[in-house]
């Protein structure tokens, strides 16, 4: 499943003003999978579904984190708390 530059820009856009758990988890695929692959940026958005109530996005997060070094799910972590502390409080 590939998704278009404006599913991005709209995915984006919806978690910037609302932050809900449905647009935080697709954000989370979209950097899973297809020409998008950033699992450092794929595991922080999961990371912040499932923060928000998302299953689906602790099952993501629990599979990538075991394609992951330490330092990178590190990494992920520290750009999802910068994300609430300066998008979302």
């Amino acid at each position: 499943m590939a998704f278009t530059d404006h599913e991005i820009a709209e995915a984006h856009e919806a978690a910037r003003i609302g932050g809900d758990c449905d647009n935080l988890y697709k954000l989370g695929l979209i950097y899973s999978i297809g020409d998008t692959v950033d699992l450092i940026q794929a595991h922080m958005w999961f990371n912040l579904a499932a923060a928000r109530g998302s299953d689906a996005a602790k099952e993501c997060r629990r599979e990538l984190a075991d394609q992951m070094s330490k330092d990178d799910i590190a990494t992920a972590q520290k750009r999802a708390r910068e994300w609430l502390s300066i998008k979302h409080h």
